[in-house]
């Protein structure tokens, strides 16, 4: 496969994650890089690439993706990302740490990769420079997720800051995926309505706010889409849920869904993953049995 005829490409670092719950501790791979690329290798191969940077100790990880069909570009860091996530009895609250930080991505180590989509996995703030949005918004549609860039480093604690030059990066995106915290942190606004036409008036095209287990809005094209949650028979391990979304969102979106289509399989997708430790393994009819048949929870 060349690169010209990459739908969808995914840039982000595969960390080392220290996952710990009230009922388990688990290390193991993660980041939006390696949830993103195993989830969508479970529903195209073809057309999908990821773009990723590890120390070399990581490389399994890498090994591992590529196993799955999934075309992968490497650029080499000194160390990994190396994240501790610690959730509460409510999975929607999480604290972290970071232990190591890799490079970020460059313009220059970017210039051989062509796609239709790009979806930036952010983990820390200077991962991407406004720079590099702007390099790959003359490239592609350009999908983010705000969460590294409101991700503040301090010794190892991470704490959440705004996003120092958001009205200038924010026009160079096309897809902006904010959870409550990072929605209100971005805006300064906790109603989810509210938050998504301030958004908007940044020069976002479609925002995507998830709610937890309250569901997601989507606003595009001056119109909201109410998303409803879907209820898993438990829940085992939140993390990668956001990431799980946005691929079965862009995923949809690609094969030509509505806004409320893509992001119906996307909520569904989150719901299966959230059910256990790790990316998500089903299939789309997974997925489809799913929004079939598990009870809902609204949105607003």
């Amino acid at each position: 496969m060349t690169a010209k005829t990459t739908d969808i490409c995914c840039i982000g670092h595969i960390t080392l994650d220290r996952i710990v719950t009230p009922n388990h501790s688990v290390n193991m791979p993660g980041g939006t890089a390696f949830y993103f690329a195993h989830g969508m290798s479970c529903l195209q191969r073809q057309g999908v690439k990821l773009v990723t940077s590890l120390a070399e100790s990581e490389m399994k990880a890498v090994d591992d993706i590529r196993a799955k069909g999934i075309d992968v570009k490497v650029i080499p860091s000194p160390q990994s990302v190396y994240f501790e996530n610690k959730y509460g009895e409510n999975q929607n609250n999480r604290t972290q740490r970071v232990l190591a930080k890799a490079r970020p991505f460059t313009i220059d180590a970017l210039a051989d990769v062509e796609a239709k989509t790009f979806h930036l996995g952010t983990l820390l703030a200077d991962d991407f420079s406004t720079e590099v949005l702007r390099y790959l918004s003359q490239k592609g549609t350009v999908s983010v997720d705000a969460q590294g860039y409101l991700r503040e480093v301090r010794g190892e604690s991470v704490h959440p800051v705004d996003w120092h030059d958001k009205e200038t990066a924010l026009r160079h995106i096309d897809i902006l995926k904010a959870n409550e915290i990072e929605m209100q942190t971005l805006t300064g606004h906790d109603d989810p309505i509210t938050a998504a036409r301030q958004l908007a008036d940044y020069g976002v095209k479609e925002i995507l706010l998830t709610l937890g287990d309250k569901g997601s809005i989507i606003y595009a094209n001056g119109q909201f889409y109410e998303i409803p949650a879907y209820e898993p028979e438990k829940v085992v391990d939140a993390t990668g849920c956001g990431d799980t979304y946005m691929t079965g969102y862009l995923y949809m979106r690609n094969k030509g869904a509505s806004y409320f289509e893509a992001g119906q399989f996307a909520a569904a997708m989150c719901t299966i993953k959230l059910e256990h430790s790790g990316p998500f393994s089903g299939t789309e009819a997974d997925v489809t049995n799913v929004m079939h048949h598990c009870r809902t929870f609204s949105a607003v």
